[in-house]
């Protein structure tokens, strides 16, 4: 399937309203090409990324026929009530067409569209409103809003101190309608194509609280069975529209709760977690599995025979990431096709002779293609920025490789390090495809001998570099983190066959990770199969930096995923746990704090193992703090911006407290103390 055919199956989603079938599409290929290969391929890129929802075996309803004309809920905040705003933010997801952003919706009230100003104040004000894209993309979306925001954000690694947002100006509206605290908009998409809204005020005494609970246990489910089917989703946009299709129409209807609120302050089924470097909604209590390889899922394998080469060889490459990198070798002035070959697989990976023949005839072709219309003047702007993306791309996929091959338990790397890999290489990837189009306007360039006046497209790179100053960043952190796990991996295992145990010696080991929910806090600790629980607390008091305090348990999800949980007896051991099919236990500390625990891989340990701690991330909170909502709060006085109210926080966290430091070693002397 060509891009160009891909490109008509999405335009034509975007048209669908109605259920369609596989007989339907096929009339956007044009008579006499529709054929048995692309009716599988089209069904297999419908299902595979998510672009419309099943009805049955047949037929599909794309998200405009399934959104619109949907009712949902906005309830204003406090602060938008004051102002007389609305800040549209993630208000409306999944409700419009998700290459729209906020900024560009356009809200009616009685018929009538309802006027915008502009509203200023810190970043961190308005963040809470677009924090449903996840809270790591909420600064990207208040760049877009205007030009002077993304000037402002030109820093990658700060943010400014003001920025300045579109709002809708509901003065008049709340005046004459009598808008009060509690009560609630009814927005209805009027256009999910082009993000139009009608607002209709719902009083807060209208909806009965038994129609309310209605909706919300609907919504739990629909949460619960969106994420047992899709998993993590390519991004949270996608778990919630799978959420409301899952919660059937009743979720589609009201009266409901707003998601914001139905998320963040109703369920204590489903929470915000870490996910590589990005964020998901999952079950409460519970880690987001990690990978053990890099994600090739969303790849499409079987279109074309060089890419079913590359994926089988675990090398998510599409043909027009091919042709990004034959771009970067006419930039180079380098047409080896050999040398381009090594820079899309890497060395680590190898490739027999005939995938070598094809892929080397498919690039020769390409070369041929460009050869003719390339101009390097009109590519001095776009080819530094794809060379660098092309490294970083192979780095990733080389990176990913290498650990394969290596005799590592995957239970020492970092959390999420292949997922994190993933996102790393499936943005690289997009950013690829994006500069391997050969638009330039080259006639332009060749007729006057010069480069134009600053484009859109210009404008374009600048933010594509931007980003992948942050990524390259990312990367090289993930590395670093990689490389000391690699690190204290080697020094165990030289350990163990220097030192074979002795008979009577705990002979079986543990890796058992420690997280606390709704942080980013996590460690991994090394113990013996015959580590009671009790024993478990005080390790998990000595990691954390804890006083122990408060009164704590351990327990498990009972049978069948039912309410509540099952309290375990702390005289067991970890072999105990793991000889019931145990291998994932909560630690209920007090009533704010919840740490998930995961036994994870078992080795043979030395004759002089201790217990250890083998990797971390980031400065626990202290056990008096009220929770991680408090927590999250509080270092937001850390974020540039936040400084006035950093001496607060300091306060209240400790004069010494660093957010992103974990000192491993005055842990591991801590634990030293506690069993000498």
């Amino acid at each position: 399937m060509t891009e160009d055919q891909k490109e008509n199956i999405f335009d034509f989603l975007k048209d669908m309203t109605e259920p369609f079938t596989l007989e339907d599409v096929s009339n956007v290929f044009g008579e006499g090409k529709w054929n048995r290969r692309l009716e599988i391929e089209t069904a297999a890129l419908i299902d595979s990324w998510n672009i419309a929802f099943r009805l049955d075996r047949r037929r599909w309803i794309s998200r405009r026929g399934c959104f619109e004309p949907v009712p949902f809920v906005i309830s204003p905040t406090r602060l938008e009530l004051l102002n007389g705003i609305l800040v549209p933010g993630h208000r409306c997801v999944p409700f419009a067409n998700p290459v729209l952003s906020p900024h560009k919706y356009v809200f009616y009230w009685k018929g009538r569209p309802i006027p915008v100003t502009s509203t200023e104040g810190p970043p961190e004000d308005f963040y809470p409103y677009y924090c449903l894209f996840g809270e790591e993309y909420a600064p990207q979306y208040i760049a877009q809003d205007n030009s002077g925001n993304k000037a402002a954000y030109s820093d990658p690694y700060e943010d400014p101190l003001e920025v300045s947002i579109r709002t809708l100006d509901m003065r008049r509206i709340y005046r004459e309608s009598g808008f009060v605290p509690g009560d609630r908009f009814v927005a209805r998409t009027r256009s999910w194509e082009n993000g139009g809204f009608e607002l209709e005020r719902v009083g807060k005494d209208e909806w009965s609280q038994a129609e309310l609970y209605a909706w919300f246990e609907v919504a739990e489910d629909g949460f619960e069975d969106s994420i047992a089917i899709l998993g993590p989703g390519a991004s949270t946009e996608e778990q919630i529209a799978y959420a409301y299709w899952y919660g059937g129409s009743r979720m589609r209807d009201v009266p409901a709760y707003a998601l914001e609120e139905f998320l963040y302050e109703r369920t204590d089924r489903i929470e915000t977690v870490p996910y590589g470097i990005e964020s998901r909604f999952w079950y409460a209590g519970k880690e987001i599995p990690d990978n053990k390889d890099i994600e090739t899922e969303r790849f499409l394998p079987g279109q074309t025979e060089v890419e079913d080469i590359l994926f089988r060889r675990k090398i998510p490459v599409s043909e027009l990431m091919i042709h990004s990198y034959v771009l970067d070798a006419l930039f180079r002035e380098d047409e080896d096709i050999q040398h381009i070959i090594s820079r899309i697989v890497p060395p680590v990976i190898h490739l027999d002779g005939g995938e070598q023949a094809i892929l080397a005839g498919y690039i020769k072709d390409d070369l041929e293609d460009f050869r003719g219309t390339y101009r390097s003047i009109a590519d001095q702007s776009a080819g530094p920025i794809r060379q660098r993306v092309g490294e970083l791309h192979t780095a990733v996929i080389d990176l990913a490789a290498r650990l394969r091959k290596r005799d590592i338990d995957a239970s020492w790397l970092p959390k999420h390090t292949f997922i994190a890999l993933s996102q790393i290489q499936s943005h690289a990837a997009g950013l690829l495809e994006d500069l391997a189009m050969d638009e330039f306007p080259l006639e332009e360039y060749l007729e006057e001998d010069k480069m134009p006046e600053p484009s859109d497209l210009e404008v374009e790179l600048e933010d594509i570099d931007n980003a992948l100053d942050s990524m390259i960043e990312t990367y090289e952190d993930i590395k670093e983190l990689i490389n000391d796990a690699m690190d204290n991996f080697r020094r165990n295992r030289l350990s163990v066959v220097r030192r074979p145990a002795e008979d009577g010696e705990d002979k079986v080991w543990r890796t058992v990770q420690i997280s606390i929910s709704g942080t980013g806090v996590w460690r991994r600790a090394a113990v013996p199969e015959s580590c009671r629980l009790e024993e478990l607390h005080r390790i998990i008091q000595v990691s954390l930096n804890w006083k122990d305090r408060f009164i704590h348990r351990f327990s498990v999800e009972l049978p069948g995923g039912g309410p509540g949980r099952n309290s375990l007896n702390e005289k067991q051991s970890v072999k105990d746990i793991v000889a019931q099919g145990i291998a994932e236990m909560v630690y209920e500390y007090g009533t704010k704090w919840t740490i998930k625990i995961i036994i994870l891989s078992c080795y043979e340990a030395g004759k002089d193992e201790v217990i250890r701690c083998v990797a971390g991330a980031d400065a626990a909170p202290p056990e008096m703090v009220e929770g991680p909502l408090r927590f999250r709060k509080i270092l937001a006085a850390f974020e540039p911006g936040g400084n006035p109210e950093k001496p607060a926080a300091l306060r209240e966290l400790g004069q010494n407290f660093k957010p992103g430091l974990f000192d491993m070693e005055r842990c591991n002397r801590n634990l030293h103390v506690l069993y000498t």
